[in-house]
């Protein structure tokens, strides 16, 4: 009994009961005019519940009724800040607030729109036949009978009434209970999302996946690679003893650490959605500061360039940029200052990036490296081309190459 009566605490049961009549409001403005509601007959009530249908057809043309009716629904169907559940978490209301875009949206507006009117239009009778007879089995009806428009007849014996009377208020709460949930499956079914805004949200949440998984790689690149140079360099400076060594030390962790800081700065401005202009991400002719930090760690980077670097498509030239800092960051954390060859080759058609330095003793590695060359990998596949790490004829070697279009 008391798990019955639950629903009557909350908010939603009377908004969706709102919701329901205000569905059938139109039926009773047309029916004023025609056929009228002054003792109706069975043909007038038919009328009342055809006469509004081709307006509401020709309404749920207008793409805009839909997103309307959307707002209604999610605001009066479903519970949300204003009408608690069990638990305290909002239902998900599964309803689109996106005007109509096709023939097929239209279709379902009309439908909807044509189920609220006529389950108005029930419920409006239901309610008013079981009120009545509680009306007329209590004493207040104040009409005779046989006008009283009730469809049964009360009966007389005084001590069938008063158990009647709760009975048919119960029985007024569960068709209440009933439309309000029946009206709630329907809109999901009617006013949910479409195929197209189905395929345009899981877009959407896919461009977000790409969006963070770029952002982490680049933290990862950028952080990492600060912070590799750091530990060589402190281990150097303490190894050497010598204040000249140090203070130049020092000086690649200061100038390392500041390019990383604002890495991150424009990362937490893309990830705070800021109106405020961010800094352009790094290319590959920026290379010559990435060039420097490995120098300074004691690396022996030998660079041969050949072909327009400067004219590399932006994207290639910036994750290209990336593929290097994630490199050479490698050879600095697994092989530490040692000789570096590094390749840049471009064309018309590719770019072909390579990273060789001599490993400082045997191994076994199959190249499939951690999350650092896994995202050069990476990077090299969303690119359109191809990145193979491991060692190579006695070297370890990253080799890159990357489509120009």
């Amino acid at each position: 009994m008391l798990g019955f009566l639950r629903p009557l605490t909350r908010a939603v049961t009377y908004t969706r009961w709102l919701h329901i009549f205000l569905g059938s409001a139109i039926a009773w403005v047309v029916a004023s005019i025609y056929p009228g509601l002054s003792e109706p007959s069975y043909i007038d009530w038919v009328l009342v519940g055809v006469t509004p249908v081709p307006l509401l057809v020709a309404a749920a043309l207008v793409p805009v009724i839909r997103r309307a009716e959307g707002l209604q629904a999610r605001m009066m169907l479903f519970p949300g800040h204003h009408a608690p559940v069990p638990g305290g978490e909002a239902e998900d209301s599964g309803i689109s607030v996106a005007p109509s875009a096709s023939w097929r949206d239209r279709v379902r507006t009309a439908v909807w729109l044509v189920f609220r009117l006529e389950t108005g239009i029930a419920l409006v009778h239901v309610t008013g036949q079981l009120i009545g007879m509680v009306f007329a089995l209590t004493g207040a009806n104040d009409q005779a009978s046989e006008k009283d428009g009730l469809l049964l007849t009360p009966p007389d014996t005084a001590w069938v009434k008063a158990p009647l009377s709760l009975l048919l208020v119960l029985a007024e709460l569960g068709v209440l209970l009933a439309a309000g949930h029946l009206t709630a499956v329907v809109a999901r079914r009617l006013l949910g999302p479409s195929p197209a805004e189905r395929l345009a949200v899981m877009e959407e949440r896919t461009e977000q996946l790409l969006e963070r998984n770029r952002i982490a790689r680049e933290l990862h690149d950028s952080i990492g690679h600060a912070l590799t140079v750091a530990v060589v360099q402190a281990g150097a400076a303490r190894a050497a003893s010598d204040p000249e060594f140090t203070a130049r030390a020092l000086e690649a962790v200061e100038e390392t650490g500041r390019a990383a800081l604002e890495d991150l700065e424009r990362v937490l401005r893309v990830l705070r959605e800021d109106e405020q202009p961010v800094s352009g991400r790094p290319t590959l002719t920026d290379a010559d500061r990435l060039l420097q930090s490995a120098r300074a760690s004691g690396a022996e980077v030998d660079m041969e360039v050949s072909g327009p670097v400067e004219r590399l498509p932006g994207p290639v030239s910036r994750e290209g940029y990336r593929m290097l800092q994630e490199a050479l960051t490698n050879v600095l954390r697994h092989s530490g200052p040692v000789p570096v060859r590094l390749r840049i080759a471009v064309d018309d058609a590719r770019l072909v990036m390579n990273v060789r330095n001599a490993l400082p003793r045997p191994t076994g590695s199959t190249g499939r490296g951690g999350s650092g060359l896994r995202g050069i990998r990476e990077r090299a596949t969303l690119l359109g081309g191809r990145a193979t790490t491991g060692p190579h004829e006695g070297d370890w070697q990253v080799h890159v190459e990357l489509p120009l279009k």
